[in-house]
């Protein structure tokens, strides 16, 4: 299936590894000329390169702090000049620290704050002159099943991703007359170096080791096993798409049914 994404200029925040580069390779194996950052020009510029080799199409690597308005609206602006527009926005940021709410602090909550929801709202107002500029686009956010059901030991994600998914169903309503569709993308277990750090953390706390909480959490699945970067890759890119043109306030879950929820 063409997902009729050859050419069009995507931005993916936060893209040197994990989902961020998973999504950023799927694009440009579809066509798509992506922009990415990283907190240092050499990661950024190291994922452009590896996704440049693998698809043979011209990506860009951009260092950019996304919990930091000034080096956040620099590369989405940077971005779009080099890219000749913008039509497709991918918010995305690592995952806040793991945590029960005794054992965070006030600081590590304003962290947070900046890192999880303010990066989506000014990714957002940083490429919107963009997206209107050009006709209209697809935003998406990356997000977590803990929209749908709390996670053990993730408070901070617990509060403020579904907080970044009622902001995309809010900014849904009010882009869509742009023609901009926003949608979220919420992952469950997908096996990247977070998922593996989590699972180290959850044995210490349990006395265990991870590869038996992995078997634990691997049973969960309805599937009997985590998903592959690449798997939710390929729904990012779906979801960029005009494959995905009346696809608009939604969010989808890529979690092997592990959310059982309606």
């Amino acid at each position: 299936m063409d997902l009729g994404l050859k050419d069009q200029p995507a931005v993916v925040l936060a893209a040197s590894a994990g989902l961020g580069y998973a999504t950023a390779h799927a694009l440009a194996r579809e066509g798509a000329r992506v922009a990415l950052c990283a907190r240092t020009l050499e990661r950024a510029q190291g994922a452009a390169q590896r996704i440049e080799a693998d698809t043979g199409v011209p990506t860009l690597g951009y260092a950019a702090d996304v919990a930091d308005a000034e080096s956040l609206r620099g590369f989405i602006d940077a971005a779009a000049r080099d890219l000749g527009g913008l039509r497709i926005l991918v918010c995305n940021a690592g995952g806040p620290p793991p945590g029960n709410f005794t054992a965070l602090g006030e600081a590590q909550w304003a962290a947070a704050y900046q890192l999880t929801l303010m990066s989506v709202v000014r990714s957002v107002g940083a490429a919107l002159p963009h997206l209107r500029a050009g006709g209209g686009g697809r935003i998406l956010a990356l997000l977590s099943s803990s929209v749908k059901r709390p996670l053990d030991n993730l408070t901070l994600s617990n509060a403020l991703r579904p907080a970044v998914h009622g902001l995309c169903k809010s900014l849904s309503v009010e882009f869509g007359p742009d023609n901009i569709q926003v949608n979220g993308l919420a992952p469950g277990r997908v096996l990247t170096e977070r998922i593996q750090q989590l699972d180290e953390a959850a044995a210490a706390r349990r006395g265990t080791n991870w590869q038996t909480v992995r078997e634990a959490s691997e049973r969960e699945v309805p599937m009997g096993r985590l998903g592959t970067p690449d798997e939710f890759g390929r729904v990012a890119a779906f979801l960029c798409s005009p494959a995905a043109q009346y696809v608009n306030g939604s969010t989808l879950l890529v979690d092997g049914g592990a959310v059982t929820a309606l």
